[in-house]
């Protein structure tokens, strides 16, 4: 099957991120073959502190991100954290995202399933990858046709993210297509005072071991300058690196 390319900035920002981030995306598919799908969030309804930036919420959100989808013609992901969100979500995205701390969500797994879109699941931070089978019996039960499962590493102690690449080939015995999250697994939640750190110089490293370990996908948040970013600032990695890293996991020789 086709590697699976997945990137875009944490939260929508502001409509200039998107387009500066959803331009360079089109500039790497026509340059290299691929069907990167642009991937952001409306709302982080997960973040640390009260005070922090969540994003414009579902309806602006969701309006932003079909205007990217009519103007550059990419596939959209985004996430959702109730299960009222799946159907409007449904409505403009091609995948609909089920965060890790949530995968167990029954209702959440089901409405997501009943709109018929992809439904990628991240795997939670305390479950293995082969636990991951009942998330994926759950969404298939409600009539997902298409289920996707994705690595991002597991707690290990306080404020720090273990990845077992075992978990890669465990979830491809679950289903077709698993996909590594290499920068949400180089974070270290909550360890920056009222804020998720982390560090995204061992993102290429967790690419390419995913590739290693038999990934068929991967998922990057990109920002043009990252550490400016409103959320996963630490995590996200630079805009004009991705193309270098997605070169580099489509060259068979390696």
């Amino acid at each position: 099957m086709a590697k699976t390319f997945i990137a875009g900035p944490c939260v929508i920002e502001s409509a200039e991120l998107l387009d500066t981030v959803a331009a360079k995306l089109v500039e790497i598919n026509h340059k290299l073959g691929t069907d990167i799908i642009f991937k952001a969030s409306f709302d982080k309804a997960n973040r640390t502190s009260i005070h922090s930036f969540r994003g414009p919420g579902i309806d602006e959100g969701l309006r932003m991100l079909n205007d990217i989808k009519e103007k550059y013609g990419l596939r959209l992901l985004t996430d959702i954290h109730e299960s009222w969100q799946a159907e409007p979500a449904g409505q403009v995205v091609d995948v609909i995202q089920i965060p890790a701390f949530l995968c167990r969500q029954t209702d959440l797994l089901t409405a997501a399933a009943r709109t018929g879109r992809t439904l990628n699941i991240k795997k939670a931070q305390f479950l293995s990858g082969r636990d991951m089978r009942y998330p994926v019996e759950k969404a298939r039960d409600a009539g997902a046709s298409d289920v996707w499962l994705t690595e991002r590493g597991n707690m290990m102690g306080y404020n720090n993210l273990v990845v077992d690449f075992r978990n890669i080939p465990d979830m491809l015995d679950i289903c077709d297509n698993v996909i590594m999250d290499c920068t949400h697994s180089v974070q270290r939640p909550g360890g920056a005072d009222g804020k998720t750190g982390g560090d995204r110089r061992y993102v290429p490293q967790m690419a390419m071991a995913a590739k290693a370990f038999g990934a068929t996908g991967w998922f990057f948040e990109v920002h043009p300058t990252p550490d400016l970013g409103l959320s996963d600032a630490a995590n996200m990695l630079e805009l004009d690196k991705l193309e270098v890293l997605i070169e580099q996991l489509n060259d068979t020789s390696k």
